[in-house]
C-alpha cells in the first residue's frame, strides 16, 4: 500500500463551511441517491428518505449546514459544480408540504424532521457518521416496515467519505511509480532518484492522470484558490450563524494598500493574514472554497502561496505547481498515518496538517532540499500538537478564522527557520505525525468538533 493521495482528491473544490460536515455529507447523500437511481424498480417505490446524523455531525451539524448538504446531495447536486446558494436553505428553509426531486428524477415529500440528530451516539467507524434510509412500498404494494435501502457513511475529513463495510480507499503500490508510506521512505526516494519532493508527487500524478491533465488540474485548483481569496478580500458585512462576526479581510486589504504607499514599510505578514482571513471568511459564509486539506484549515495553503507570489521575486506559475505538489506529498502522510479530521484528532489534525503542508511547500519553492522541506513540515506540526477543535456555536468562525491567519505566519516562519539549517534534526516528521495521532486518541471528545468544551462553552458563559 502507499500513503500517496492524489492532489485532485486532497485539494477538492467544494463549498463551505466544512469539508467533513458539509462537503462529505453532501457527497454521501449524492452517492445514496445515485445508488437508488441505478435501481429503477427500487427508486420508483421510494416514498420517503430519512437521515440520522451521529456524533459530531449530530452535535454541530446545524451550524455547519449539514442538513442542507444532505438535501442537496439527495437532489443530485455535486459539491464541485453546484452553486453555494443552491445548498443554503435546502433544509433550513423547507416549507410545509415541500417535496424533493430525488436524484433529480423521482419526487417525494420532504420535511425537516426527516433528518434526525443523535449527538450522543457515536458509531465505531468514525465520529462523523450518518445513516440514510429509503422507505417505500414492497413489490406487492404493501408498505414495508423495513427500509428499502439503508446505508451508513463516514465523513472522514477533507470531504472524503467511506461507506460502512468498505475498506479505506488506499491505492495499491502498483498504481504509483514512486510509492511511500513515511517521510523516511519519501526522502529515500528523493535520494535514490536525485529529485525533489514535488517531482515524486508529479510522477505519481502523471501515472494516474497523465502529464497534461495533471498540469491543467493543478492550475484549476490554484485558480479556484485565487478566486476564493479575491472574493474574500472584497467581501463585507456579517457572517451568517448568529454570532455577529464581521468580515475583516476587505478592511484589512484597504488598510494595507494605503500602508504600501509608505516607503520601507514591510506589510508582508499583514498581507499573509489578510489572504488567510479572506479564504476562511468566504468559507464561513458558505461560499466556494478548496479543501486544503479541509475547509476549516482552507486558508493556510492559499495564503502562503499568495505570500510567495507577492513577496518572492523569482515566484512563478510553475513554482505554484511545485508548491501544490509538495504540499500534496506531505499531506498524504498525515491522512494515511494520522488524521485530517477535526472530529477525530482535534484542530491539530486540520490546522496543524495544513500548516505543515504549507511550511514544507514554501521551503521547497524557496530552494530548500528535501530534508529541509521535511524539517519545515516537522517544525510547523510540532507547534500545533494538542490543538483543540472547539468552534463557538458550532460555526467555523471563532477561533477558526484567526487560527488560519496565525498558522500561516507559523508556516512561513517554519520554512525560513528550516532553510537556515542543513535539514538534520532530532525529531522526524514521522515521529510528529505519530504523536499527533496518539494525542488525538487521548483527547477528550468535547475538544473534537462537538462544541462541548473549550471556547465553545466559555465564550457563551462570558
Amino acid at each position: 500500500m502507499t500513503a500517496y493521495v492524489s492532489a485532485f482528491d486532497l485539494f477538492s473544490i467544494g463549498i463551505g463551511p466544512s469539508s467533513s460536515h458539509t462537503v462529505g455529507p453532501l457527497r454521501a447523500a449524492r452517492a445514496f441517491a445515485d445508488g437508488l437511481a441505478a435501481k429503477t424498480d427500487l427508486m420508483d417505490r421510494v416514498t420517503r428518505v430519512t437521515c440520522t446524523l451521529y456524533g459530531s455531525l449530530g452535535a454541530t451539524g446545524i451550524g455547519h449546514g449539514t442538513p442542507d448538504a444532505i438535501v442537496a446531495g439527495l437532489a443530485g447536486l455535486d459539491a464541485e459544480t453546484c452553486r453555494p446558494e443552491e445548498v443554503r436553505g435546502a433544509w433550513s428553509g423547507l416549507a410545509e408540504g415541500a417535496t424533493l426531486l430525488l436524484a433529480g428524477r423521482h419526487e417525494i415529500p420532504l420535511a425537516r424532521n426527516d433528518i434526525a440528530f443523535e449527538p450522543r451516539t457515536r458509531l465505531p467507524g468514525h465520529p462523523n457518521a450518518l445513516t440514510l434510509r429509503a422507505w417505500g412500498t414492497a413489490p406487492d404494494g404493501i408498505t414495508d416496515a423495513l427500509p428499502l435501502l439503508e446505508e451508513t457513511y463516514y465523513s472522514i475529513g477533507g470531504g472524503f467519505i467511506r461507506r460502512d463495510g468498505e475498506e479505506a480507499a488506499l491505492a495499491a503500490r502498483a498504481t504509483h511509480p514512486l510509492p511511500y508510506d513515511s517521510s523516511e521512505e519519501l526522502l529515500r526516494l528523493c535520494d535514490e532518484h536525485g529529485i525533489p519532493i514535488c517531482e515524486v508527487a508529479r510522477r505519481n500524478e502523471a501515472a494516474l492522470h497523465g502529464e497534461a491533465a495533471t498540469r491543467e488540474r493543478l492550475d484549476l485548483i490554484w485558480s479556484a484558490m485565487a478566486e476564493c481569496v479575491a472574493k474574500g478580500l472584497a467581501g463585507d458585512g456579517t457572517l451568517p450563524g448568529g454570532l455577529g462576526v464581521r468580515r475583516r479581510a476587505a478592511a484589512l486589504r484597504a488598510h494595507l494598500e494605503a500602508a504600501d504607499r509608505i516607503p520601507a514599510r514591510d506589510t508582508s505578514i499583514e498581507w499573509l493574514h489578510a489572504f488567510a482571513l479572506a479564504v476562511n471568511e468566504e468559507n464561513a459564509s458558505g461560499g466556494r472554497v478548496v479543501t486544503a486539506p479541509t475547509n476549516g484549515a482552507a486558508g493556510i495553503i492559499p495564503a502562503v502561496a499568495h505570500y510567495y507570489l507577492r513577496f518572492v521575486p523569482e515566484a512563478s506559475a510553475e513554482g505554484i505547481r511545485q508548491y501544490l505538489l509538495t504540499a500534496t506529498a506531505i499531506g498524504s502522510l498525515f491522512k494515511a498515518n494520522a488524521s485530517i479530521s477535526g472530529a477525530e484528532g482535534g484542530c491539530q489534525a486540520e490546522v496543524g496538517s495544513a500548516c505543515a503542508m504549507a511550511a514544507g511547500a514554501l521551503c521547497a519553492v524557496l530552494g530548500g532540499t528535501p530534508r529541509q522541506v521535511e524539517n519545515a513540515a516537522e517544525i510547523a506540526m510540532e507547534h500545533h500538537l494538542g490543538l483543540t477543535c472547539d468552534p463557538v456555536g458550532g460555526l467555523v468562525q471563532i477561533p477558526c478564522i484567526e487560527r488560519n491567519a496565525i498558522a500561516s505566519s507559523t508556516a512561513v516562519s517554519a520554512a525560513r527557520l528550516a532553510l537556515h539549517g542543513d535539514g538534520s534534526h532530532l525529531v522526524s516528521l514521522d515521529a510528529v505525525i505519530e504523536t499527533m495521532r496518539q494525542t488525538g486518541l487521548d483527547m477528550s471528545t468535547k475538544y473534537k468538533e462537538t462544541s462541548e468544551g473549550g471556547l465553545a462553552v466559555n465564550v457563551i458563559e462570558c
